[in-house]
């Protein structure tokens, strides 16, 4: 297939079949992103792939949709304990966000998911492996735990796919790379995705790639000058709190408020509501009519709050809105810009505040990456977090925290003693146990040694 790389087409012209377009129209997607107009015709085709593409550049999309593609179009039905594609990711974060993507994208097809990781018990994920499953996300060590237990086999794996390749590396999963590649077949397809080509992703992509086809993007990460931005620090419980608190505080008119799942959606409008406050909601599992209604309702300015999740508020052009929140920063970084980007429009100015808590760190910092640059930060009195979020800056560096210094220990007479100088008090008389009598033996004279 001669393929114009680089040119913008549609997905149906890229060659997916139709369940796959009928998931990407539900899920809002309309045009293919440099690295899926690049990647998805060559790995239809068999080809191994190295591809340089940071978070934000819709390569998960890019490996997943000619991934699915393939196994439903070739291969045996799996087998039990045996997989047929397998997803490595570095972190339990990230194997749940593909793994989500890759569920969403398979909706319509006849193919099994599941994601594997550890910080949980083994037990229900070899029981989930027993009937086998089409394709796994796992993070290496997990992996190798599985394996060991003899809860998975590879003789019927088709695709190995290497998610953020350089991240692996950086977290100490050389090791365990070695130890899966010595045990999966030679003969398969495998994809390697990292942010850089490093000189030890380059060897890495010389001992399991076959001759593999090469592509560099570049994320798109302007976000409009006109669209100020900053993030305020909070514990995740009290989110809702601090919204409601900035939306009085601030006299917000309109806000756009984004939230993660379709259950956050719900539960702050049902707060606000609550309150007394003019707010709806939007999510996949409202009925088109009831979103769209919402949607004009919020456009004609008769709704004040408008809480959505990503591909709810698709769609949504207003050339006046004032103000986007981020209660929840996107899995995806790319997709805030699209929603700060609902903002600042038509000459006029806006704001785009995202409440961030320290489960979110990751997520923050590929935003900066991809914005090149680093978020103002703030806190808000009273809402200052108990969990605090560690310094990020637009390198990707995430600073640990400093550890509170240990305060020496104090025997409990210093206490006392402490408390009775502070006091100003008399000295206290000192408690005199009586003393016990201890019995003596042998007091007599000794006895010669003969």
């Amino acid at each position: 297939m001669n393929f114009p790389y680089g040119i913008p087409m549609t997905f149906a012209s890229l060659g997916l079949i139709e369940p796959l377009l009928r998931a990407l129209e539900a899920l809002g997607y309309q045009t293919p992103t440099p690295v899926q107009t690049q990647a998805i015709p060559p790995v239809l085709a068999g080809r191994d792939l190295m591809a340089a593409a940071q978070t934000g550049t819709g390569k998960t999309a890019g490996f997943a949709l000619p991934l699915l593609q393939r196994l439903t179009m070739e291969g045996p039905k799996v087998a039990p304990n045996s997989i047929r594609a397998l997803v490595l990711a570095p972190t339990r974060e990230l194997a749940d966000q593909v793994h989500e993507s890759i569920r969403q994208y398979a909706e319509h097809l006849p193919l099994s998911t599941y994601a594997a990781y550890g910080g949980v018990s083994i037990n229900p994920q070899m029981m989930k492996l027993r009937k086998g499953v089409d394709v796994l996300v796992a993070t290496p060590g997990r992996l190798l735990d599985l394996y060991r237990q003899k809860a998975i086999r590879f003789s019927q794996l088709q695709t190995l796919i290497l998610d953020e390749a350089d991240r692996m590396l950086d977290l100490g999963f050389a090791e365990e790379l070695r130890g899966i590649y010595a045990v999966l077949p030679k003969q398969r397809q495998t994809l390697l995705f990292s942010a850089t080509f490093s000189d030890e992703i380059r060897l890495l992509a010389a001992q399991m790639l076959n001759d593999p086809l090469t592509i560099e993007v570049s994320p798109r990460n302007v976000a409009a000058s006109s669209v100020k931005q900053w993030v305020v620090t909070v514990d995740k419980k009290r989110k809702a709190d601090l919204f409601i608190h900035l939306m009085k505080k601030h006299r917000w008119g309109q806000v756009l408020v984004f939230a993660k799942t379709r259950v956050g959606v719900d539960q702050l409008v049902d707060r606000l509501q609550g309150l007394g406050l003019n707010a709806d909601g939007i999510h996949g599992d409202k009925p088109q009519a009831t979103r769209q209604r919402a949607l004009d309702r919020f456009k004609s300015n008769e709704v004040k709050i408008l809480v959505a999740t990503d591909v709810a508020a698709r769609g949504l052009d207003i050339d006046d809105l004032p103000t986007v929140v981020n209660l929840d920063l996107p899995i995806v970084a790319e997709d805030y810009i699209h929603r700060i980007g609902r903002t600042g429009r038509a000459g006029q100015t806006g704001e785009a505040i995202s409440l961030v808590c320290a489960d979110e760190v990751e997520l923050l910092s590929a935003i900066e990456v991809l914005t090149r640059q680093t978020l103002e930060r703030k806190e808000e009195p009273d809402f200052e977090p108990e969990h605090r979020v560690p310094s990020t800056d637009a390198s990707g560096q995430i600073l640990k925290k400093p550890k509170k210094p240990k305060k020496p220990k104090v025997s409990s007479s210093k206490r006392n003693l402490g408390k009775w100088v502070d006091s100003g008090e008399s000295e206290p008389t000192p408690a005199v146990k009586p003393v016990r009598k201890v019995p003596v033996f042998n007091t007599g004279p000794r006895k010669k040694k003969p």
